[in-house]
């Protein structure tokens, strides 16, 4: 009776709201796919860092492009493969993530494609940052001017579709010295190299404040209604086949062979 209230009160759709803090990145994308894949409902998944360092590349990424493979062995990252596109990331206590899973014919003026749903999610996070920094959408990528502090990537399925986002609320300057340039970056970065095209959200809004201007902005489309963060965890659904998951070592150590000597030698 009160989720009907919700949603004809203020003619908007329904999104289940989960909020968690320091949940691994690992489990987080699992339960971002399954409720993409087996779920009907629209969902918000906000994580307030997650509890140890790793490297989440795209659904397409190679390791011996985008990684400083021996750092990344010596030190034992894990490297985690999403189901989702987009290009590689590291992410820690530091990373604010947040998730919007979506059905197509609740989002009006929103086609089911990349550019679409960059675009309104861009509108969706001016509201978020109105009155805080010079923020853009340049490229895909959310900045402050040029300097990059959000990375995103979007899978879509028939009526459905995810865009998930990694903040950069704070990060460790010598975790990016695991990542390398990648050959294809946005127009905007110039060759800068990590240091330079990065900046931090902390220097601009304190995290929680960031979370609420998010769920606030968020009311203005949704009638959102927060859920038991470990019921939704706990949920099982028979047969559901993750396509995330954690590379094994092995899977590194072959591609640190395939890489040209010079390369991999470098790292």
């Amino acid at each position: 009776m009160t989720v009907l209230y919700q949603t004809t009160k203020v003619g908007r759709p329904l999104m289940n709201l989960v909020k968690f803090k320091g949940v691994s990145i690992l489990e987080q994308l699992h339960l971002e796919e399954k409720l993409l894949r087996t779920s009907s409902d629209n969902w918000c998944i906000v994580n307030d860092g997650t509890n140890a360092p790793a490297i989440v590349m795209g659904l397409s990424g190679k390791p011996s492009e985008l990684l400083e493979i021996g750092p990344v062995l010596r030190d034992h990252v894990p490297v985690i493969k999403r189901f989702t596109g987009g290009g590689t990331v590291i992410v820690d206590g530091g990373t604010i993530f947040v998730t919007l899973i979506c059905n197509k014919d609740d989002v009006p003026g929103v086609q089911p494609y990349p550019p679409s749903i960059m675009s309104w999610s861009g509108l969706l996070y001016n509201e978020v940052f109105q009155g805080i920094g010079d923020f853009q959408l340049r490229e895909n990528d959310y900045v402050f001017g040029d300097h990059k502090f959000g990375g995103n990537a979007q899978s879509i399925i028939k009526s459905r579709w995810v865009h998930h986002t990694s903040f950069l609320w704070d990060y460790d300057v010598k975790n990016m010295a695991y990542l390398r340039l990648p050959a294809l970056a946005p127009k905007y970065r110039s060759a800068r190299n990590h240091n330079e095209f990065l900046c931090r959200m902390k220097e601009y809004l304190p995290r929680s404040v960031f979370i609420e201007r998010t769920l606030k902005a968020l009311e203005t489309h949704f009638s959102v209604k927060p859920k038991n963060s470990d019921a939704v965890r706990v949920t099982n659904t028979e047969g559901f086949v993750h396509s995330t998951r954690l590379l094994m070592k092995q899977e590194l150590e072959d591609a640190r062979e395939s890489m040209p000597e010079s390369i991999a030698q470098s790292g």
